[in-house]
């Protein structure tokens, strides 16, 4: 199996993170922010990743340090996970559609950081959690995964149903990508023979 432990520990957050490429969608989540360990579990199941996470981290002052600080440490143990990336498919996308909402995502395991966002996401809050903290999440995964990922809001009104689609739509965009091709599972997906 694709494996890769990351820990990280600063003066706002001490995380421990496991992940599972190959695996079954297998989820434990405590960041100590509730809104995000639900979104790290359907991020899970719908790509078939097992992850296990701990984060104790500054939560009393906000949220944010806790969630870019996850997105920095999902991003690595992708990185991490993938080696050289030989015989992956590299690119996946998905339009997902969560009620109301429709949202496009599309990821390319290139090696270069880039985060299209493209979202009019309605509401500041859902419960306590901001908003704009998942924009800064998947900043944080896109720069440490080295990969360009582009989400695109086709439809949608309701900010929970928008939220959570970016992250089942990742989800299975990265499950596309990280997956091995047949009859290509020695080579590198790239014409520089490198990612």
């Amino acid at each position: 199996m694709r494996h890769a432990e990351v820990a990280r520990r600063t003066a706002e957050t001490d995380i421990a993170l496991v992940l599972e490429l190959d695996g079954r969608g297998a989820v434990t989540s405590d960041s100590g922010c509730g809104f995000l360990d639900h979104m790290l579990t359907l991020f899970a199941r719908h790509g078939r990743f097992d992850l296990d996470l701990t984060c104790r981290g500054d939560t009393r002052v906000d949220d944010h340090h806790t969630v870019e600080d996850v997105g920095i440490c999902l991003g690595d143990a992708f990185t991490r996970a993938l080696g050289d990336k030989r015989g992956i498919l590299r690119y996946g996308s998905t339009a997902l559609p969560m009620d109301e909402a429709l949202i496009l995502t599309a990821v390319d395991l290139s090696g270069r950081a880039y985060l299209g966002w493209d979202m009019d996401i309605p509401a500041q809050k859902v419960g306590t959690f901001d908003t704009e903290l998942a924009k800064e999440f998947w900043l944080a995964f896109s720069r440490s995964a080295a990969c360009a990922l582009h989400f695109r809001q086709l439809a949608g009104e309701n900010t929970h149903h928008i939220i959570e689609g970016t992250f089942k739509s990742a989800a299975r965009s990265l499950r596309q990508a990280v997956a091995i091709e047949q009859g290509f599972a020695d080579e590198i997906p790239s014409t520089k023979g490198v990612l």
